[in-house]
């Protein structure tokens, strides 16, 4: 959800004009870090960031690419796909368990 998020934002900061815009960019700011920073109280912050971003850098450029007219590229492609394989292989190697006393 927190990547979801993340891709509004980023659009919101591309394209805001007005007072609503720019109101609906920063809510959508504050959550989306809530959300992320929620996330890393059960899973390492390495890996929570790593995955939020790579998941919000994703929907950054096929958002782009899909409503905004940015020019369609295969690279741009096959690199966003690589990096979600990177996001993808950290996901799958963390061991989300939490040790206990290190919920403090």
């Amino acid at each position: 959800m927190a990547a979801i998020i993340e891709v509004l934002w980023v659009i919101g900061l591309t394209h805001a004009s007005d007072f609503l815009t720019w109101a609906g960019t920063i809510i959508a700011i504050i959550l989306s870090n809530y959300l992320m920073i929620t996330a890393a109280g059960s899973l390492p912050a390495g890996t929570v960031y790593a995955v939020f971003v790579g998941l919000g850098t994703a929907g950054t450029v096929a958002s782009e690419i899909l409503f905004f007219g940015e020019p369609f590229r295969w690279e741009k492609i096959l690199l966003i796909i690589l990096l979600l394989i990177g996001v993808i292989g950290l996901k799958v190697v963390t061991d989300n368990k939490v040790e206990e006393g290190a919920e403090s």
